[in-house]
């Protein structure tokens, strides 16, 4: 790039004219127009040229507003201070390369007039320029080169403007510049001028002020020292101090002066910055008193405190706990750097780097080191401050060492973690609040084949589950939070469809933990394990069908329906062979929309002509495609007829003599008509368990026929045998209403022999037996007119007796009563017998005995059911029976007979006990009654 050799002032003077990068004008816009017009160019421009590009002011024919200083055409004019011109850029050695010249625009003349200023600096150039070679006049040549002096003019003028306005804005700034302001002459130094801010500050009007010199406004004792410190810096060019000034009230003012040097008015002149530091001063004065205190409150706070110099680090003070902390010597803290403390040195230009950029730390971490070499964790907070009118730095710290160890081994811990969810055997993965993914461990991504970096722009859940109802699912999930596992088809990336079980753990920063696992094979063996159970229950169901009924319609009805539900097949048949071999569909369960072959004739020639005699053996066949096994032409037109594609057929044999040899009943047989299918084998075998089953139910229906039969059968000969019975109940009735009779008139011929006799002892041994023999007439009389023919209700009996042996010894109803306490027990006609004239004999014998001279008295008759056995128990309150009674060896025929009715008749036992009147207490078994 060319360049004149004083470039550096050239383009410093053409940033005084503030031009570059101006807005339009007019009049310079005017020129450009001008010098095209006349040049009869297309393009014409009044362009400067900067450091590293030519800026156009004004421009005609061109939209650019620049271009690179390296293809500018005025970096070669303003090397020349006449008129560039060039014919044909082409054939000119400095253009005939130029960019500009070979392609577009394609500029082909140039003609350029150097903008020269009065001190012969070339600012740029008024150029003209066109597409085509060609010449330029003399007459053209000279307008153009007035038109470039107008130029310089017009700039020059805009300069003088800059300048005016310049001075304004000085002139303003100066005064309404907030600090008091002075300008006095150098040589005498009076006052040439003063701001309003002085006016104000000083009490002096800018009339007294221009009446003054600047040693007027320092108290009389500092004007030697000023007037010296004055001429001591004549030559300086600008300088500052500190002094005492005095107001027009007479009050003094601390102040700071800034001093220049500057051109006033056509003479040396200085211009005085003042600065109030009044108050400075005080606050200085009040900080230094509070340094004292500042120093004994130090002493005091219980936490290490340190203040060190800014420029060398040197500690300027430390308070107590500083010292104990750090465990100094009273030698050691003589020029001790604060470096020194930091077990790292590095850290404390990092400190001092952060500090600087900051200003202020707070709560920064340390590792700090003690004189005697141990180290310990520090929270330090660090602040700039002026201690002793030097820049220090304040750092109060704090032990954290167990917080630290804390940290470690929360760390150490954390590390134990990751490294356990690295390789447990679990998918784990982090998603913030927002639904992103934060980390995964490896699990994560070998079973899913993604990794995390996959994620920074892709919306997980999207990936993983496309779908957005099933993903609202997943979704719905997550926000749950529930502590539960679920599971989910989750797509990897491979784009496979993978069984998970996910649960989620929620963090009480919202955000959740996903664990999950791959459940492929658990899913195979629970579809396995479902089907299996499927196939068992439809087993049970089955078999269950086969005990509850013995309909074999019903039970091969229910058979056919399940399979086709389980298998998910269009069509389940059974098929019986008849003796010909002619076939019959007896059950079917078929899809809606296939042809039903139940009802329909079938007319199947195949095995009626051999075909099927592995069937016999017990053979199963599973036929994916009809038409790739080799059936036989009339086999595959039958299954034609009803659309079969494939089908399952097994055996329904029969067991003979315990074997299944050549008995086949029938198929069983599952259809798939919509298509072509490929069967498992656990589905041949479970036609295979089926089988078995209805061979059950048919063997057991046949049963069941021939049990009907013989129950009819047997039916029939109960019938007779009621008939038979009911005529011999009749007969036994007869007998017994014929005893009775007879054993009534024993009785009244007793009653009548009785009378006729005068010996009372006589009649009462007559009545005796007369009352024995009502006891057994009143059971035939019972027994005749029970339901039961062969059984005695013993309540009704017993109170019936003992009611008639009160009547028979003519006891009222105010003298002995009766009470029973029995149970509803039946007796057969022996055991009645016995017990009535047990209690016929000892209720006698207690009315005739127990109740002397007439006296009223108590009866008690119980009986009851007592496990296997029966207890009766008759008992008085009468006067009771000698103590020395023997059974053996007594005089009284009554009881003689009653022992021997219990132990011999009754097989029981019999005691006694005389307390308060007699009771008798009779034990015997009970016997099973059957009739």
């Amino acid at each position: 790039m060319l360049l004149s050799e004083n470039e550096n002032q050239r383009l410093k003077l053409l940033y005084q004219y503030q031009i570059i990068d101006t807005p339009p004008e007019d009049i310079f816009d005017e020129l450009t127009q001008l010098a095209a017009e006349i040049c009869e160019t297309p393009i014409a421009l009044i362009s400067f040229v900067d450091a590293e590009r030519e800026w156009f002011k004004s421009k005609v024919g061109l939209t650019i507003l620049e271009v690179p200083r390296k293809n500018s055409f005025s970096s070669y004019t303003i090397l020349q201070r006449e008129i560039s011109i060039v014919s044909d850029t082409l054939q000119d050695e400095r253009f005939a390369e130029h960019p500009l010249a070979i392609s577009a625009p394609f500029f082909r003349f140039y003609a350029g007039v150097p903008l020269l200023t009065a001190s012969g600096f070339a600012l740029g150039s008024l150029s003209v320029i066109d597409f085509v070679p060609r010449n330029l006049e003399l007459k053209k040549q000279a307008i153009l080169q007035k038109l470039a002096r107008q130029i310089i003019g017009l700039l020059e003028l805009h300069r003088q403007n800059q300048i005016e306005e310049k001075q304004t804005n000085i002139s303003f700034l100066f005064q309404n510049y907030p600090h008091p302001m002075l300008i006095y002459h150098q040589q005498n130094w009076q006052f040439l001028e003063v701001n309003k801010a002085a006016i104000t500050q000083y009490g002096y009007s800018r009339e007294e002020f221009l009446q003054m010199r600047i040693s007027d406004i320092c108290p009389l004792k500092d004007v030697p020292i000023l007037l010296e410190y004055l001429a001591k810096n004549q030559t300086e060019f600008n300088f500052s101090g500190r002094w005492q000034h005095l107001r027009k009230n007479g009050q003094l003012i601390d102040v700071e002066l800034f001093t220049q040097a500057i051109d006033y008015a056509g003479c040396k002149a200085r211009l005085v910055d003042i600065k109030d530091i009044t108050e400075h001063k005080q606050i200085k004065r009040k900080l230094q008193e509070s340094e004292a205190r500042f120093r004994a409150v130090t002493e005091t706070i219980p936490v290490p405190l340190v203040i060190s110099r800014v420029s060398d680090g040197l500690i300027l003070y430390a308070n107590i706990e500083f010292i104990q902390t750090f465990r100094f010597a009273p030698d050691d803290f003589v020029n001790c750097l604060v470096s020194n403390l930091y077990h790292d040195p590095q850290d404390f230009q990092v400190l001092l780097e952060a500090l600087t950029h900051q200003g202020l730390l707070q709560n920064y971490e340390l590792l700090l080191k003690r004189t005697d070499g141990t180290s310990f964790w520090a929270i330090a907070s660090l602040q700039y401050l002026t201690f002793n009118g030097e820049w220090a730095i304040l750092a109060v710290l704090s032990d954290i060492t167990e917080r630290k160890n804390a940290e470690v081994k929360l760390q150490e811990q954390n590390e134990f973690l990751q490294s356990i969810f690295a390789r447990i055997p679990l998918m784990i993965a982090l998603i913030n609040t927002e639904g992103q993914l934060q980390w995964v461990n490896q699990e994560w991504e070998d079973v899913l084949g993604w990794q995390m970096k996959d994620f920074h722009n892709r919306d997980l859940l999207s990936v993983l589950y496309p779908d957005p109802e099933y993903r609202q699912d997943v979704i719905n999930f997550i926000q749950s939070a529930k502590r539960s596992w679920a599971d989910f088809r989750t797509q990897i990336r491979d784009g496979r469809m993978l069984d998970t079980s996910w649960t989620n753990v929620s963090l009480p920063n919202g955000q959740i933990i996903g664990i999950g696992q791959d459940i492929t094979e658990r899913k195979q063996s629970e579809l396995a394990l479902k089907a299996q159970a499927e196939r068992e229950q439809l087993m049970r169901t089955v078999t269950q069908r086969i005990r509850q009924s013995l309909n074999l319609q019903n039970i091969l009805n229910a058979i056919v329906k399940e399979v086709r539900d389980l298998l998910e097949v269009d069509r389940v048949v059974v098929y019986q062979f008849a003796s010909d071999m002619s076939g019959t569909v007896v059950a079917e369960s078929v899809e809606p929309g296939w042809t039903v072959s139940l009802g329909q004739k079938i007319e199947d020639t195949c095995f009626q002509t051999g075909g099927g005699v592995e069937y016999y053996q017990g053979r199963k066949r599973a036929v994916a495609n009809i038409y790739q096994v080799g059936l036989s032409d009339c086999h595959l037109q039958l299954l034609e007829q009803f659309e079969v594609k494939a089908n399952l057929v097994v055996p329904i044999l029969l067991e003979v003599g315990g074997e299944k040899s050549g008995s086949l009943w029938g198929l069983l047989v599952a259809h798939q008509c919509c298509g072509f299918r490929k069967w498992e084998e656990n589905q041949l075998d479970l036609l295979d368990g089926l089988t078995v089953q209805i061979a059950i139910a048919i063997q057991q229906s046949s049963i069941f026929q021939q049990a009907q039969n013989e129950l009819a059968e047997r039916q029939k000969a109960e019938i007779n045998l009621r008939n038979a019975l009911a005529e011999k109940e009749v007969l036994l009735k007869e007998i017994h209403h014929r005893v009775k009779n007879n054993l009534q008139i024993v009785s009244s011929l007793l009653q009548l022999q009785s009378q006729t006799l005068k010996d009372p002892e006589i009649i009462k041994v007559f009545r005796d037996s007369q009352n024995r023999i009502d006891s057994i007439s009143l059971i035939h009389k019972n027994l005749y007119t029970s339901p039961n023919i062969g059984q005695l209700d013993i309540a009704e009996y017993i109170e019936n007796l003992a009611t008639s042996l009160l009547i028979s010894y003519q006891i009222g109803g105010g003298e002995i009563s009766l009470e029973t306490y029995i149970d509803s027990v039946s007796l057969n006609v022996d055991q009645a017998i016995a017990c009535g004239l047990v209690v016929n004999e000892l209720i006698s014998n207690a009315l005739k005995h127990a109740f002397p001279q007439q006296q009223s008295g108590k009866i008690i008759i119980a009986l009851h059911n007592i496990g296997n056995s029966i207890e009766m128990t008759i008992q008085d309150n009468g006067i009771g029976l000698p103590h020395d009674l023997d059974w053996d060896n007594t005089d009284s025929l009554g009881l003689s007979l009653v022992y021997d009715l219990v132990t011999e008749q009754l097989e029981g036992s019999i005691t006694v006990e005389s307390r308060q009147g007699m009771i008798f207490k009779i034990k015997f078994p009970k016997l099973n009654l059957q009739h």
